[in-house]
């Protein structure tokens, strides 16, 4: 490192201003919610748990994690049932258009979020009369689609076709090659794309904003709801908590199963 440091003294520094940029705020934020103070204020003034367990004491705020957690996990479920035949079809069938079809799986990631969600409101909650819930689970499934195909055809696409034509050619049928050699092939980018879809549901705000009704929120939403009329650092350590979620999913990602395995080398 210090070699480096010699060597390369721009390089280093451009990269300790990256780390700066991308941890600082991190940094920041954990300050201020292990705050003693009553505001959002930083350096923190002392250290103190409260806000922790203020935050586990607010009733809104369990009740928009509950509500989170049965989106992000409906609509990974969801995303993944139909991104992957999705999947299988565009690199291993032949689509007319495949092109076409593609970008069509790929333009929520393209469209404005915010658009996105004005017209799901329109269409979904006023035109259809589906619940909020539903409405949430319907976008959040839409969001997360694109995101299932392009993960899982990467890991599809790094594999060899031969094996399942050889597969094929030593008698197994089409559901056997599926399961036997498909399947595994495919296993690190659907292992990947759930991991990304429910991380980026449970974090998701823009399309959330249009789609929640009374007494149904997500937590970002109703975080953002509470800063509102609210200074205290509350959501702060909501925010600690949500990160440290993110970081046990990670852990246990890699102590099961090993980033190199999921997220290729």
């Amino acid at each position: 490192m210090i070699a480096m440091i010699r060597t390369r003294p721009l390089l280093s520094l451009l990269a300790a201003a990256a780390f700066t940029l991308m941890l600082g705020p991190v940094a920041i934020l954990i300050g201020v919610a292990f705050t003693a103070g009553d505001t959002l204020a930083f350096p923190p003034e002392g250290f103190s748990l409260r806000w922790f367990s203020a935050a586990l004491d607010y009733p809104p705020f369990i009740d928009a994690f509950g509500t989170s957690l049965v989106v992000a996990a409906v609509s990974t479920v969801l995303a993944l049932a139909l991104g992957v035949p999705a999947t299988l079809a565009l690199n291993r069938g032949r689509v007319p258009g495949r092109r076409v079809v593609e970008g069509l799986f790929f333009a929520p990631i393209v469209v404005p979020e915010l658009v996105l969600s004005l017209a799901l409101f329109q269409q979904v909650m006023v035109g259809m009369r589906v619940t909020a819930l539903g409405a949430l689970v319907v976008g959040h499934t839409v969001l997360l689609l694109p995101y299932t195909v392009r993960v899982v055809g990467a890991s599809l696409a790094l594999a060899d076709p031969r094996l399942e034509e050889a597969a094929r050619g030593l008698g197994a049928g089409p559901v056997r090659t599926f399961f036997t050699v498909t399947l595994p092939v495919m296993a690190p980018g659907i292992v990947s794309a759930t991991i990304l879809a429910f991380i980026t549901s449970l974090n998701n705000v823009p399309l959330s904003l249009l789609l929640t009704g009374p007494g149904v929120a997500t937590l970002p939403v109703e975080m953002l709801n509470y800063v509102q009329s609210s200074f205290d650092p509350v959501v702060a350590a909501v925010s600690v908590l949500l990160l440290a979620l993110s970081v046990a999913v990670a852990f246990t990602t890699e102590r099961v199963a090993g980033f190199t395995k999921v997220f290729g080398r």
